[in-house]
C-alpha cells in the first residue's frame, strides 16, 4: 500500500477555488485515496483567512494536520506569523518520515518550497519522490531543484474534486493501481457511486431537483396577472425557455457531479437543447454528464494541465452534448413532450369529471406504490412547460394535500387517542403552510382502513370538481397561495375545500366509530376477566 503526504496552503488564486474550505478540500483528496487504496500518513495545510496574495504576517491563518483517526484536524489557530513556526515543525517530521521510506509520493498544492515546506520538498528531491500539485509558481520553483513532477497545474478553472481526482489518478498510473473514481460524495458519505456513469442517470431526481424552478414560473405567471403588472409575462415567455437549461444543468450535475465543471457543460447544453423543451434538456444534460466524465479522465490520462482538463471537459463535453441534441434529437424530444400533453388533454377533453375522477382515486395509490414521483410528477412539470400549470398539478393539490390536511385536523380535533393529536397536529400545519408532506396522513390511512377508503374516496370527489371546473394549477406551494397560480381560482377553492371538509368528516366517523367498537371490545374483555362482578350487577 502506497502512502502519501499532503503539503502546501490556502495560496493565493486557490483561495478562491477551494482553499478557502481546507476540511472539504483535504476531505476530496481522502476520499479519492480510500478509492484507490492509497494511505495518507502525514498532512501539512497551512489555511490562512484571506488570499495570500494580499496577506500580512497578522492575518489569521490555521494549520491542519492528521488526527488519530485519519481525519482532517486543526492543530494550531492563529496569526500568520505563528503558524508559519508551527508549520515548520511538520515540516520537519515530514522530511523524516520521506527519508525513512514512510512516504512513497507528495501532494501539493500552492506550496512553499523555500519557507514552510522546504525540508520535506528538499527530502522529496533526494528520493525521487513521484509528486504531483498544483500552483504555477510554487510548482515552477520545485521542478527547478529536480523534483521528480509527474503532473502539476495551475489553479485556475480546477475545483477541490477535480484537482483530488487528478492528483490520484496521476499517482495511480505511475504506480500501476487501478483507481476508479468516486462521484457523488465523500468518504463519510457510504451512498458514494463508482463505475459506470449510466447507473447514475436518474430522471426522476432530476424532475424532482428542477420542481422549484417550475414553482417559481408558476409564481410568475400569477403575478403577471395582477394588475399593472402584465410586463411580467415577458419574465415568463424567458423562464419557459429556460426551463430546459434548469433541468440540463441539474442533469449534467447529477451523472458527472464535477462541481462546477458539470455545471458548466450542463448549461452549454441546455441552452443548445431549448428546441427540444425539457425533455431535450434532460437529454442533452446526461449526454453532457457523461461526457464531462469521459473526456476528464482521458485529459488526465493524457497528463494534460488541470486548467486545460477543466475547460476540455466542461467546456466541449457541453459543446458536442448540446449539438447532438439541436440537430438531430431536439425534434423528437419535443413530439415526446407534446404527445404527453396531449394524452392528457384528450382524456380532459372526452370527459372531464370523469379524467378528474380517475386521477383522483388513482392518485394515493400512485403515491403509496411509488409511482407518483418516478410518473405523475414528470408529466406535472411537462403540462406546466407551456402553461405554467398543470391540471394534474391542481389534482395533486386537492387529491393528496388538502385530503392529508383533512385526514390530520380531524385527528386534531377528535383523535381516537390523545397522542395521536400531537402527531397529526404538524402534519395538518406543513400541509396547509407549504403545501407537501402528506405522508402525515399515512399513520392515520394505515390503521384505519376507513379513513384509508375515505382518502381515495374524497380524492376521487375532488378530481372530479377538478375536471368540473378545468381548473389547472400545482401542488408544493402553500395552500393560500394556490388559488393564485391557477386559471380558475374559484373553482379550485371549491374543489380544495370539498375533498378537505369530505376527508375531515369521513375521518370524523371512522374514529368515533373505532372508538365505540374499542369501547364495546373493552367491556367484553373485562366481563370475560371478571364474570363475578358483571353477575352481581
Amino acid at each position: 500500500m502506497k502512502k502519501i503526504a499532503i503539503i502546501g496552503s490556502s495560496g493565493g488564486n486557490l483561495y478562491n477555488l477551494g482553499g478557502k474550505d481546507p476540511e472539504k478540500l483535504l476531505q476530496e483528496i481522502i476520499t479519492q485515496s480510500d478509492a484507490a487504496g492509497l494511505t495518507i500518513s502525514a498532512v501539512q495545510f497551512i489555511a490562512a483567512a484571506e488570499s495570500m496574495d494580499s496577506i500580512k504576517d497578522t492575518t489569521k491563518a490555521k494549520v491542519f494536520t492528521f488526527d488519530k483517526h485519519g481525519q482532517p484536524a486543526e492543530m494550531f489557530h492563529g496569526l500568520l506569523a505563528e503558524a508559519n513556526k508551527a508549520a515548520v515543525e511538520l515540516d520537519k517530521d515530514i522530511a523524516q518520515k520521506i527519508r525513512n521510506g514512510q512516504i512513497d509520493g507528495l501532494i501539493l498544492m500552492s506550496a512553499d518550497p523555500e519557507g514552510t515546506n522546504k525540508q520535506a520538498i528538499e527530502a522529496a528531491v533526494e528520493m525521487k519522490l513521484p509528486i504531483v500539485g498544483t500552483g504555477g509558481t510554487s510548482m515552477a520553483m520545485i521542478g527547478s531543484k529536480g523534483a521528480n513532477i509527474i503532473a502539476q497545474s495551475g489553479t485556475t478553472g480546477t475545483t477541490s474534486r477535480t484537482r483530488a481526482i487528478s492528483f490520484i489518478t496521476s499517482l495511480c498510473k505511475i504506480w500501476g493501481i487501478k483507481y476508479q473514481p468516486v462521484i457523488g460524495a465523500s468518504s463519510k458519505n457510504p451512498s458514494a457511486q463508482q463505475g459506470n456513469v449510466f447507473k447514475r442517470i436518474n430522471i426522476r431526481g432530476i424532475m424532482v431537483s428542477a420542481l422549484p424552478g417550475f414553482i417559481a414560473m408558476a409564481i410568475v405567471l400569477a403575478l403577471s396577472q395582477i394588475p399593472g403588472l402584465s410586463g411580467m409575462k415577458e419574465v415568463f415567455d424567458v423562464m419557459i425557455q429556460a426551463l430546459p437549461v434548469v433541468v440540463a444543468v441539474i442533469a449534467a450535475k447529477q451523472v458527472s457531479d464535477l462541481d462546477e465543471v458539470s455545471i458548466v457543460s450542463g448549461v452549454i447544453a441546455g441552452i443548445l437543447s431549448v428546441n427540444g423543451g425539457i425533455i431535450g434538456g434532460i437529454i442533452g444534460g446526461i449526454l453532457a454528464g457523461i461526457l464531462v466524465q469521459f473526456l476528464f479522465k482521458k485529459c488526465i490520462q493524457w497528463r494534460f494541465p488541470m486548467t486545460t482538463v477543466n475547460i476540455v471537459a466542461g467546456g466541449f463535453s457541453g459543446l458536442i452534448a448540446g449539438l447532438i441534441v439541436y440537430y438531430l434529437l431536439a425534434p423528437l424530444a419535443l413530439q415526446i413532450g407534446d404527445g404527453f400533453k396531449a394524452a392528457i388533454e384528450f382524456a380532459i377533453n372526452f370527459n372531464p369529471i370523469l379524467a378528474g375522477v380517475v386521477a383522483g382515486l388513482l392518485i394515493w395509490p400512485a403515491i403509496l406504490g411509488g409511482i407518483y414521483h418516478a410518473a405523475i410528477l414528470p408529466i406535472v412539470l411537462l403540462e406546466m412547460e407551456k402553461t405554467g400549470a398543470s391540471f394534474l398539478g391542481a389534482v395533486d393539490m386537492v387529491g393528496l394535500v388538502m385530503v392529508s390536511a383533512g385526514i390530520n385536523l380531524a385527528n386534531v380535533i377528535a383523535p381516537r387517542d390523545k397522542g395521536e393529536a400531537a402527531a397529526a397536529t404538524p402534519g395538518f400545519l406543513i400541509n396547509m403552510g407549504f403545501g407537501t408532506f402528506v405522508e402525515a396522513a399515512y399513520p392515520f390511512m394505515f390503521s384505519n382502513k376507513a379513513v384509508f377508503a375515505g382518502a381515495i374516496l374524497s380524492a376521487g370527489a375532488g378530481g372530479a370538481l377538478v375536471g368540473m371546473f378545468n381548473v389547472r394549477g400545482t401542488a408544493y406551494v402553500p395552500t393560500f397561495t394556490a388559488p393564485l397560480l391557477t386559471n380558475n381560482m374559484a373553482g379550485l377553492i371549491i374543489a380544495m375545500a370539498a375533498a378537505l371538509i369530505l376527508s375531515f368528516i369521513i375521518t370524523i366517523i371512522a374514529n368515533k366509530a373505532a372508538g365505540l367498537m374499542r369501547k364495546k371490545d373493552n367491556a367484553v374483555k373485562g366481563k370475560a376477566e371478571n364474570p363475578k362482578s358483571y353477575k352481581a350487577e
